[in-house]
């Protein structure tokens, strides 16, 4: 089941009750704001960033990768299992 637009997995989010976020799926802007990744996939009619031709893109890697909300690629590697599931 694909729970977001990046490869986040939201069941595994802590922010995700604390925040009564619905995942980004489901929702017009996650909690903490617009994000580009949401907007890019979703102007593309993509279930997930991992159906793009351009993955993994400098803005997806990014968040990835960044210090504070990163997860070393954590969801890169859950783009490319969804896509393998569609």
């Amino acid at each position: 089941m694909i729970e977001s637009r990046c490869g986040i997995v939201c069941s595994e989010c802590t922010y995700k009750e604390s925040m009564g976020c619905k995942g980004c799926v489901s929702i017009t802007n996650p909690f903490w704001g617009s994000c580009p990744v949401k907007k890019c996939c979703e102007e593309k009619k993509q279930e997930n960033c991992g159906q793009c031709s351009q993955f993994p893109c400098d803005t997806l890697h990014q968040f990835a990768y960044a210090e504070k909300e990163g997860d070393n690629g954590k969801r890169l590697e859950q783009c490319k299992t969804w896509c393998c599931q569609l």
